[in-house]
């Protein structure tokens, strides 16, 4: 068996509605087995104006928008006529990527079906509300994925970082690396335009901190920004470059006044705004993986990044980098501090991190999970067929 004899039916609370570093994942694993000759449907909830038009058949599912969040819609299950729709597509497996109301209906479906599920895990979500001042329901959130995951056949997660926090969570036991690939026709040092960092008025000898992502809470922004105000008391010279929008934007630049803030970029406006940088900085430690990390190591950055899971995978202290106890600004503004001063220290941890970017080949990397596949229905069918003969011998 190989994958092109599969079914497949994967489901996502964001599959294309709002680009993230997750749904960019899924739609190129999509790719990928279209490409191999699977066949697949994919279920999410859907919006009239989506960020990106999604790869392969994208069926619709119930959701509403989320509170103080509307950008993003929490998936409601499945309908009547999802369920009618699984049926007549008859998936061979079934793969969730997130732990919401319809990747538990998935799961329930699956099982009511005896197919076999494949977990991706692509955040931590249990680390969410501690961003919000209700840090005491971490332990529950936990406890719900703990649940959700042991009730699924294996898992899928994209470092060996974040692979060692799920097995030590008591997660899953069965769990396979996907990691993530970077497109090297966007992200590359070549992409540096002067030109671009000039108009924004960051001139030719100012260093250009960069930070990339959503702007929300959960992605560290207070760590950044106070961090950024320890540099600016030791008289550390930089700039501030952000790249990315979203709904704490107004936080953002009260926080960082004369930073420069570049706006939402995709693409190669994303790599050239990338490689226009001098040095890239990720607080966060909700990330499983971190592409922007890869991407800004693509783009010949030296990073420093929360020693956390995804970083930690990625980034090889004192060689491509430093990583820092998640949290400690002061730490993290005594790591930055001389990228900013040694122009060779800078371009030795930037090229360092260039080359190991190299190792990330998307269809190397999408391979694990289709191998995944097969071996989760051949060995499902193993249990069927074993089943069905200690039925005929009683």
């Amino acid at each position: 068996m190989n994958v092109a004899n599969l079914r497949i039916a994967l489901f996502s609370g964001n599959y294309n509605y709002v680009r993230d570093g997750a749904n960019q994942a899924l739609n190129r694993l999509a790719e990928y087995l279209l490409r191999q000759g699977a066949s697949l449907r994919v279920y999410a909830p859907t919006v009239p104006k989506p960020a990106f038009a999604p790869t392969g058949d994208l069926v619709s599912v119930p959701g509403i928008a989320i509170p103080g969040r509307s950008e993003y819609q929490l998936p409601l299950g499945l309908s009547a006529e999802n369920k009618r729709d699984l049926e007549k597509f008859q998936p061979d497996i079934i793969h969730v990527s997130s732990p919401d109301p319809t990747g538990h209906a998935a799961l329930r479906w699956a099982q009511e079906h005896d197919l076999p599920v494949l977990a991706s895990v692509h955040t931590r979500f249990e680390t969410y509300p501690r961003y919000y001042k209700m840090g005491f329901l971490e332990p529950v959130v936990e406890w719900i994925l703990r649940r959700f995951y042991n009730n699924c056949d294996a898992l899928v997660a994209p470092s060996q970082s974040m692979i060692a926090e799920l097995i030590e969570q008591g997660m899953h036991d069965d769990i396979a690396l996907w990691s993530r690939g970077v497109d090297r026709t966007i992200f590359d040092p070549s992409k540096r335009d002067m030109g671009w960092r000039r108009a924004l008025g960051i001139s030719d000898d100012d260093i250009a901190i960069v930070f990339l992502g959503r702007l929300v809470m959960e992605k560290g922004l207070d760590v950044f920004a106070d961090t950024i105000i320890q540099l600016r008391k030791r008289q550390v010279p930089h700039k501030v470059l952000v790249i990315g929008d979203g709904p704490a934007r107004k936080w953002f630049e009260q926080a960082l006044p004369g930073g420069v803030f570049a706006g939402f970029q995709t693409g190669a406006d994303l790599g050239r705004a990338l490689a226009s940088g001098d040095l890239f900085f990720n607080p966060s430690i909700t990330e499983t993986f971190g592409n922007v990390t890869l991407e800004a190591m693509a783009s010949g950055l030296p990073v420093v990044a929360a020693g956390a899971t995804g970083a930690s995978s990625l980034v090889d202290d004192w060689e491509t980098g430093r990583l820092v106890p998640p949290g400690n600004v002061h730490e993290f503004a005594e790591a930055i501090a001389p990228y900013c001063n040694n122009p060779d220290l800078r371009a030795r941890h930037g090229a360092a991190g260039e080359k190991k970017s190299l190792e990330y080949s998307w269809d190397a990397i999408n391979s694990v999970v289709a191998d995944t596949y097969v071996r989760l229905v051949q060995d499902r069918r193993a249990l069927q067929e074993a089943e069905r003969l200690a039925q005929q011998t009683d």
